[in-house]
This record gives C-alpha cells, structure tokens and sequence, in this order.
C-alpha cells in the first residue's frame, strides 16, 4: 500500500521597509499582502521582519544589522527563503543571497510564481513565461547560480530550469519569439472581438480575489473556477448572459493587484484590450477587506492608466456577509462586539453615493442578486438603445409584460 505524501510547504520570512513613502501601516498592508501571496504560492511564514530607514540600502536593501538578525533566524529555523516585498536590483538579490546563504526573492518574482501556477491555456502560459524573461535577462549570472544548485520551489518555477548554459543572446531570442507569438494571438483575439456581434459588451474588474469568478458563475450559471486565492483565474472568460430579454456578453479578466511588476502588465495587454474594449464596466470591491478603499485606487489607477477610467460603470461591493465591525459604546466601558450591518443600512454609507449605480451583495450566499440583475440591466439597456434605436419599443413592451 503506497504511503500518502504529506503537502510540503517552503517555511519563508518576509521583510519590509518602513520609509518616507511607505509609512507603517501602509508597510503592514502589503506584509499581509505578501503572507497572503507566499500562502497562495505554497508556502508558510515563519516571520516579519521589518525595518524604518530612508530609503532601501543600495547593497542590502536592509540594514547590516537587521541583515545578520535575519541570518541568525533563519539557521536557527531552518528557513527555506527569503522573500522581500519590494523588487530588489541584480546586485542586491547577489549580494543578499551571498550573505544568507538561502533562496532569494521579490515580490515580483513572488508573483510571476504564481502566475507560472495557474496558467492554464497555451496563451496564459505565453504571456508568463514571457514576463518571467524579461525579469530574468537582467539578473541572469545571478539566477543560473540557483540553476546549478538545483534548487526548486516557489519562484523557480518557469524558464530555463534544465538550460544552465542558455545565454544572453538566446533569452533574448526567446523574448523576441514570444513577443511574435502573443502578437499573432493578439491579432486573432482581436478578430474574435470584432466578430462578437453588436451585443453590449461587460467586464468584471476588481482587485484580486474580491469574487469576480463566483460572481460570473452566478450571473452566467457558468462554472469558472473561482477559489480564495490570489490569481485564481488568469484567463480571460467570455459569456454571453440574458437577463429579461436582453443579451450581452459579460467578461472576467484577471484580478489587478498593488506593486504589480511591469513585465504582467506588458504580457497581460491582450486582457486589458477586454477592458478597454467594454461598453460597461462591473467593479467589483471586497467589502470585508479592511484595505477595500485603497484596493478601489488602486483599480482606477490601472484603469485611468488604460483609459477605461471614464466608462459607464456599476460599483458592486461584494462580501456583505464577512464584513463586520468593531461598536463600542460612548463610555468606552462595555464590552466590544462586532455586529453585522443590514442593506439598508448600507445603503446609507458613503460608499452608496459614488456617482455610480452602487450595490451591496453577497456573491457566495446569493444576497441581493435581483437588484444587481435589475440595475445591470438597466445599464446595458441604455447602451443597446443608443445602438438600436428601434428597439426601445421591445423593451417596453417587455417591461409591460414583465409589471
């Protein structure tokens, strides 16, 4: 009888840096952003730690001091890697890496991982391999080091693993292949797009992991794989959903994400073009984040950048059932309690008077699903309307029917 393996998680720590430009409880945002993408990635957080300076050291990226606390810890642990929040420069990861004797990583390499992960289809797994190139051409002497050592796990996933003596010329040949490649498929993408019809076309967009994915198996009664985890889905899905008599298509795209590496963005162009090239957009919050606000800047940042900003959108805060909240009373002198808040309630907080339709749902449970359905039929109603015209008579007489 085979022996059943036990999943093996890497044991990491993560450091920090506390500056001018990142307060502290803006550093303690992205550390549990990072614990949450090692978790995501497969691995354990034994320990924090973090450092006020500044700016980042040009060798260390730390300080020498916190530099042997970290090298003590982590023989003493028996710590697999180091993972740093920010992205380190060749010559930092070189000499980090030279100094603590174990596996070296940044956020971003942290992350092109666990894009490496859950890359499904051949065009997923393009635009990644590519972005990991290119974040590995500069560091190249630094990351055939690791090769020759063997070592595997969480950020060694992808390119070059059984080719040491692969050199600069050739990555570069190999960028230049897949830059062709993608856009080749681009091209055809481009095409599928065009061939769509004249149907409205709707994107869900959002940070990632607020339920997008779930939220399109409700409204489509598709099964897109949805999971409680960073980047569950890299691929972009298209559906076409009805809601009353009208039909449109409705897109999940992945999820954005704070300091995410230039290289995605690049790679990733073909899933922003299904943003940039949607009559209405769904931006979808994780109500019970308690950082939803900055995640919400942080999307129409991505999405100003791409010039999406503008389009007619509907603000959908999802989660409603695991937001809670910490009531006291004025005396301070009873006992704290956390109380669930109700839709109508809701709907008497500022984030209800966003300039946009607003709504509070529950995907998972289902909780005010009619009202989304109804207002987002309502939005792609005005669109098709101004695209045909004629039709407005269908409408109403379907609403007639409908009361």
């Amino acid at each position: 009888m085979l022996e059943k393996k036990e999943a093996y998680y890497e044991k990491v720590v993560l450091v920090g840096l506390i500056t001018r430009e990142q307060p502290e409880d803006k550093l303690e945002e992205y550390m549990d952003e990072l614990e949450f993408l090692a978790y995501t990635a497969g691995a354990e957080v034994a320990k924090r730690f973090t450092q006020k300076m500044d700016k980042p050291d040009p060798k260390y990226f730390v300080g020498s001091g916190k530099l042997e606390e970290i090298i003590q810890f982590v023989e003493e642990n028996e710590i697999d890697t180091v993972v740093f929040d920010d992205e380190l420069t060749p010559s930092q990861l070189k000499n980090i890496e030279k100094a603590v004797e174990r596996k070296i990583i940044d956020r971003t390499q942290l992350i092109l991982d666990i894009f490496a992960q859950r890359a499904q289809t051949s065009y997923a797994r393009t635009q990644v391999e590519l972005a990991q190139y290119e974040y590995l051409l500069p560091r190249l002497t630094r990351m055939w080091t690791h090769l020759e050592r063997q070592r595997g796990g969480i950020g060694m996933r992808g390119p070059g693993e059984t080719e040491i003596e692969t050199d600069r010329r050739i990555i570069r040949d190999r960028i230049t292949l897949l830059k062709d490649k993608l856009k080749a498929i681009d091209k055809q993408m481009a095409t599928q797009r065009s061939n769509r019809g004249a149907l409205v076309r709707a994107a869900l967009v959002g940070y990632t992991n607020v339920g997008k994915s779930t939220l399109m198996n409700v409204l489509s009664k598709s099964e897109v794989f949805a999971e409680d985890k960073l980047f569950a889905t890299l691929d972009t899905t298209v559906r076409k959903v009805v809601i009353g008599n009208l039909p449109f298509l409705l897109t999940d795209t992945v999820g954005f994400i704070r300091k995410l590496p230039t290289q995605l963005v690049e790679s990733f162009k073909s899933t922003l073009d299904e943003v940039r090239e949607a009559d209405l957009l769904v931006h979808v919050v994780d109500i019970s984040h308690p950082s939803f606000e900055d995640h919400i800047h942080s999307v129409n940042e991505i999405l100003n950048e791409i010039g999406s900003k503008d389009k007619p959108t509907v603000l959908v805060f999802n989660k409603i059932d695991n937001f809670s909240y910490i009531k006291k009373d004025e005396d301070d002198l009873t006992e704290v309690r956390r109380e669930n808040i109700s839709l109508e309630e809701w709907k008497r907080t500022w984030m209800a008077k966003s300039g946009n339709p607003t709504l509070f749902i529950s995907a998972t449970e289902k909780e005010n699903m009619v009202e989304l359905r109804k207002t987002i039929y309502e939005e792609v109603r005005k669109i098709h309307i101004t695209r045909f015209p004629y039709n407005v008579f269908l409408f109403e007489y379907f609403e007639e029917e409908q009361d």
